[in-house]
């Protein structure tokens, strides 16, 4: 076999990988490689903002299903995750959102992560965050990743604002400042015009550095280990196995679904399944692949009564208009990233925190499996419940690296979440019903006026929810006997391994995810150097 040799190898090209191979490669004397099962970031929709409407399906993505979901009509549900250098941050709706101050606290204080308070993690949103519009307590101007405001919002997208305020919503210009409620535009990962994902704002400019190598369309057999160390990684090139050795580290940056299959693969997680498929027992580590959380979306559809959406862009004439206008301008509807507007809001006034949060989406049938309008226009507005208490696993379909892993989020388990999650659509509905989107709308297309009742919302969540793209948890960083990393995010009883990606949150956080994968990227990084 085959021999390189590196300090550091990363596996995982996405949000957190990208981020911990520009940091370790600050490290002049540091040999860094980036290995990412997926190809280059080279697709031009995926460096236009509104691009993210063609990206929840097709080949940049893993093509994941759940496993049937016996709390939601036993479906078995798309689950879009990134496969393409950036990974999610490449895909996404480019939204920015941190989640509150309280559930990094609940990390520290509640579930065994000292050193992840809010107070500990604000630093490094603010490195991270190069913000156009926002500075002081809660910003940072000067980081990789360009946030900005829409320039010029869609006329609908305002038009949800202010519905929002008329249903009792403060107007809350900053999601990511002193308070999370209220409904305003989101701020996005966009900067001049094009999305600035992490392979953007952070691997581009770190490829420049002779010591930072990239292996891109390169997926990773197995982890290597020598007793309990980690020494490198397995891959296949040239039809032969090769042996990239890690002379200090092993980072894994795979994500919630493929980290823990990785481990899993590699002999670390629980032993009874990894005999199962016959896999030797490397290390009896039994909460990989365990505690999956995600948002549960669920979707409303109205069409409208005139072309005010970007739908009309559909039209072949329209959209060669809207090319044309990018190309020279850089402005118009490519520019924007189609979920324009959003809240935070409460489906039980007396908690402290918001418990729910929307996302609105100028046009319909945007996303895998969300009706659209047959003819004519739509808008979407999507809820889900923030801090769901239903847990589920990533599982071994068998011990061949090229077969789907078990996806099993378990969605609505808990009656709590299936009763705030009905509280969710309900309040989409009076939403759109207020008087600045009234005027906009001919009908409710989906679900229509025969939902009414309590058991009518809940059965309609079973039916048609989906996941909002944000699996955490599965290798949960903590003290406890399930806990895979500790807070410095090394992997309980082994040496030489990190996890370092959002499958190390231990509950989910209140808001969308990739902030937070490149928040733990960053802190990750100073972890390493810090051991260095």
């Amino acid at each position: 076999m085959a021999k390189q040799s590196y300090d550091y190898i990363i596996v995982g090209g996405g949000s957190s990988g990208c981020v911990m191979a520009a940091r370790l490669s600050e490290m002049s004397d540091a040999k860094v490689l980036l290995l990412e099962a997926g190809g280059k970031d080279s697709n031009p929709f995926l460096h236009m903002p509104v691009g993210f409407a063609k990206f929840t399906a097709g080949p940049l993505t893993w093509g994941f299903k759940t496993a049937p979901q016996r709390h939601a009509n036993n479906r078995e549900i798309p689950y879009a995750q990134g496969h393409v250098l950036g990974g999610g941050s490449s895909i996404n709706a480019e939204i920015y959102t941190r989640g509150n101050a309280i559930d990094y606290d609940r990390w520290a204080q509640d579930e065994g992560c000292p050193g992840w308070s809010f107070a500990d993690v604000l630093p490094y949103f603010k490195r991270s965050e190069g913000n156009a519009i926002l500075s002081g307590t809660y910003h940072g101007t000067d980081g990789p990743l360009g946030v900005s405001n829409l320039t010029n919002p869609q006329p609908l997208s305002s038009a949800f604002v202010q519905s929002c305020q008329e249903l009792g919503m403060p107007y809350n210009p900053d999601f990511n400042g002193a308070q999370q409620a209220g409904a305003s535009h989101y701020q996005t990962t966009i900067r001049n015009a094009k999305r600035c994902s992490a392979a953007v704002g952070y691997l581009r400019p770190a490829l420049r550095r002779p010591n930072l190598a990239l292996k891109t369309k390169c997926q990773v057999q197995r982890i290597v280990f020598e007793g309990p160390r980690a020494i490198g990684v397995e891959i296949i090139e040239g039809g032969r196995a090769q042996l990239l050795r890690a002379d200090s580290e092993v980072i894994v940056t795979s994500g919630a679904i493929n980290s823990p299959k990785l481990m899993m693969l590699s002999g670390v997680g629980p032993a009874d399944h990894l005999a199962s498929h016959g896999i030797q027992v490397h290390h009896d580590l039994p909460g990989v692949g365990q505690n999956l959380q995600d948002h549960f979306g669920i979707d409303i559809v109205y069409e409208l009564k005139g072309a005010d959406s970007l739908d009309k862009y559909n039209k072949l004439h329209w959209m060669v208009a809207a090319g044309l206008q990018y190309s020279l301008f850089k402005t118009g509807p490519v520019t924007s990233n189609v979920v324009e507007g959003g809240a935070f809001w409460f489906a039980d006034h007396s908690r402290d925190q918001p418990d729910l949060q929307f996302h609105f989406l100028v046009g319909a049938g945007v996303e895998e499996g969300v009706p659209a309008i047959a003819s004519g226009s739509g808008c979407t507005l999507n809820s889900y419940t923030l801090r769901p208490r239903s847990r589920g696993s990533v599982t071994l379909a068998s011990a061949d690296m090229r077969d789907m892993p078990v996806i099993d989020p378990n969605f609505i388990a808990d009656p709590y979440d299936l009763k705030t999650s009905a509280e969710g659509v309900k309040i989409s509905r009076e939403i759109l019903n207020q008087p600045s989107m009234a005027k906009y709308i001919k009908r409710e297309h989906f679900p229509g006026d025969t939902i009414r009742t309590q058991r009518d919302f809940e059965d309609y969540a079973r039916e048609y929810g989906r996941t909002s793209y944000h699996p955490v948890g599965t290798c949960k960083m903590g003290q406890d006997e399930m806990a895979v990393v500790d807070p410095s995010l090394r992997v309980r009883g082994l040496e030489g391994i990190r996890i370092c990606d959002s499958s190390v949150m231990p509950s989910l956080i209140g808001s969308n995810t990739n902030a937070p994968s490149i928040m733990i990227g960053e802190k990750a990084s100073d972890l390493v150097r810090g051991n260095r």
